[in-house]
């Protein structure tokens, strides 16, 4: 048996050697090109790589990322040409990101690569790096960020086995992460019906016959923005949902933080059970969602992305939420947002006064409402079972792995 490199694990079955990656591939790392020189990237056909290429990249392999540089730019940086077969492993913001180079790539400082030498698949070694995300970070260092040196990259440990195990360890990974990848698609389909079963109820309930008036004929109280001071570390701060809050429904203490507002400034921002907020700013999909808050009174302020609506008593808010969540309401504020920054568009407190609501009397409207949560309890238990199947097919990606190189 092989000694056991510091952090690696337990001693591994006859034939195999702990190794490191030093020992099995040459460590390089990135860089990048002068971006205010425009001959470095304009018109480049050389991939290059960074770590937010590989955000939610689920592919084994990559040709290329979303930017090339020119060989003159490769050529003024420390950027270098690696050769397909390359583990691109991000070594910062964040560290463990995976993938093998197609073809030949460079990348940016965020990453430490490994040319691999002779007698070790790069397909093995990428899946044991895939499982290797905590091993490697007890490697990093730094104040800002962590980050993984190449001195420290190169003392990565792994368990090294003949190269014919080394094939059915991949295949045998792959085959079970293909039956994987298709539970968690279907799982996947459930949580997409789900949304779809959603909207299609809210569509039934707030398309009705009623009359529809503007949202802004039935408040008992003028629209009001929030407003936002910076955070605080100490807990001596006001307390301000964030904009999470709306966003996933969500108005727990995790979506609460501590800022710096001037409480006499703010003395009428305080939220109240039957409060709905509209988010005033957000991506196209997200503008104008609207949730209802049904906590204490006072626990909280909210923020200038956000609106404040109370309506009169003509109107059930629990009915204001449902109709303000409807998909003709969403495509309402959608085609009403506005602004300069196209990813962030806005709308302002006109737009939400002017949403037409439907107001049937009171008594339908609590009809309907019960009736919305009647449905909608069946599509939050199937949703919790998604999730819950999603989250341990996460796990099980772990223990396909360490079962896979026996540690």
């Amino acid at each position: 048996m092989s000694a056991v490199p510091t952090g690696s694990g337990r001693t591994l079955p006859d034939g195999w050697r702990w190794m490191s990656m030093g020992d099995i591939a040459e460590v390089v790392g990135g860089g990048t090109p002068r971006t205010t020189e425009p001959a470095n990237f304009d018109g480049g056909d050389v991939p290059w790589i960074t770590p937010a290429d590989l955000s939610g990249y689920t592919e084994k392999y990559i040709s290329h990322g979303s930017r090339f540089i020119t060989r003159k730019g490769l050529e003024s940086s420390a950027a270098r040409l690696l050769p397909a077969g390359t583990i691109l492993f991000s070594s910062r913001a964040p560290i463990g990101y995976v993938a093998i180079a197609r073809n030949p790539i460079a990348t940016n400082q965020g990453f430490k690569s490994f040319v691999l030498k002779d007698s070790v698949l790069p397909e093995y070694v990428y899946w044991w790096l895939k499982g290797s995300k905590q091993r490697a970070e007890k490697l990093a260092s730094g104040t800002t960020f962590l980050e993984i040196s190449g001195a420290n990259a190169k003392k990565i440990p792994i368990p090294i086995a003949p190269i014919e195990q080394q094939r059915k360890i991949v295949s045998e990974i792959e085959k079970q992460f293909s039956r994987l990848d298709e539970s968690v698609a279907n799982l996947k389909r459930v949580a997409a019906k789900v949304g779809i079963y959603r909207n299609s109820v809210l569509s039934s309930i707030c398309d009705g016959e009623a009359p529809r008036r503007p949202l802004g004929s039935l408040l008992r109280e003028s629209l009001r923005n929030g407003h936002s001071a910076k955070a605080v570390v100490s807990g001596d701060g006001v307390p301000t949902f964030t904009l999470s809050a709306v966003t996933e429904g969500n108005f727990s203490d995790c979506n609460v933080k501590q800022t710096s507002a001037n409480p006499d400034r703010v003395r009428d921002l305080w939220v109240k059970r039957g409060d709905i907020f509209v988010e005033r700013s957000n991506t196209p999909e997200l503008v104008g969602t609207a949730r209802l808050y049904q906590g204490n009174d006072d626990r909280a302020i909210f923020p200038d992305l956000l609106i404040r609506v109370r309506v009169a008593d003509s109107v059930l808010p629990e009915w204001a939420e449902l109709c303000l969540l409807s998909p003709l309401l969403r495509r309402y504020f959608k085609s009403r947002a506005q602004g300069i920054a196209g990813s962030m568009p806005k709308i302002d407190q006109e737009v939400v006064s002017e949403a037409l609501i439907p107001v049937p009397s009171v008594a339908i409207q609590k009809q309907l409402v019960g009736e919305a949560e009647r449905r909608f309890s069946v599509a939050a238990e199937l949703e919790a079972q998604a999730c819950t199947a999603l989250a341990r097919a996460s796990r099980l990606r772990y223990s396909i792995l360490a079962s896979a190189f026996s540690i």
